[in-house]
């Protein structure tokens, strides 16, 4: 692992296991990251092409698989179905972080692969059960009264990149995460709503928005978590 010494004044650091006191705008961490994401558009769209050509290889291959076995036991075919899709979702997990801590590398001018997105499998076990853990605990939130649930899918959004970042165990990163984030809850919950809505508008002329929209949303990831945390090494 690379060590990175960070030598902005906008990064943050981390102190007795949770962040230090920060803080930002809102104009300046679209600002930032909408400047690192020049440059930035190629290795996350590979990655993303990658990804959606596996997917359709894989996809195509369940369906001449289970067509077969559907002829021979329907029973057989349902189960192998439901395991091809537990197995994808599972991948999908690592696969994921692994394109967030694209966003990660870039927020310090690290050079960047479309291959990272498939550097971190060695986390799978860990990346799976703090993904399931989290939304388990924010849908009992919603359930709960919904604005639990509300509030713990923002504060838990940086559990991952802690938990390969800074090497931590899945309670320590989740709790990290939920403290520090809790600082400015609302910030960090408006970044999102506007990241959500720039999303939608980008769908609109046939999702050509995205080639854009995409590496955007990856890098201003990485510029909060930069930010809020601040990055030891990758």
């Amino acid at each position: 692992m690379q060590t990175i010494r960070d030598t902005n004044s906008l990064s943050g650091n981390m102190q007795e296991g949770v962040a230090a006191p920060y803080d930002f705008t809102i104009s300046e961490v679209f600002k930032e990251a909408w400047a690192r994401t020049s440059g930035f558009k190629g290795p996350v769209l590979v990655a993303v092409l990658i990804i959606f050509l596996a997917l359709a290889a894989i996809n195509f291959g369940t369906i001449l698989v289970v067509g077969v076995f559907n002829m021979i036991d329907p029973a057989l075919a349902t189960i192998l179905t439901s395991s091809f899709k537990f197995v994808i979702s599972m991948a999908s997990y690592p696969i994921g972080a692994g394109i967030l801590m694209m966003g990660l590398y870039r927020s310090v001018d690290a050079a960047v692969e479309y291959k990272l997105a498939f550097a971190y499998f060695s986390y799978s076990l860990p990346i799976i059960i703090a993904t399931l853990f989290a939304s388990l605990l924010v849908v009992l939130g919603f359930m709960l009264l919904v604005l639990p649930g509300i509030y713990l899918s923002i504060a838990y959004i940086f559990t991952l990149q802690l938990i390969i970042e800074k090497d931590m165990n899945l309670w320590q990163a989740m709790e990290t995460s939920r403290k520090a984030v809790h600082q400015h809850w609302f910030k960090i919950f408006f970044i999102y709503a506007l990241v959500g809505i720039i999303y939608l508008i980008s769908l609109i002329p046939l999702g050509f928005g995205l080639i854009w929209a995409l590496p955007f949303f990856v890098v201003l990831h990485g510029v909060l978590y930069r930010r809020i945390f601040g990055i030891d090494s990758i």
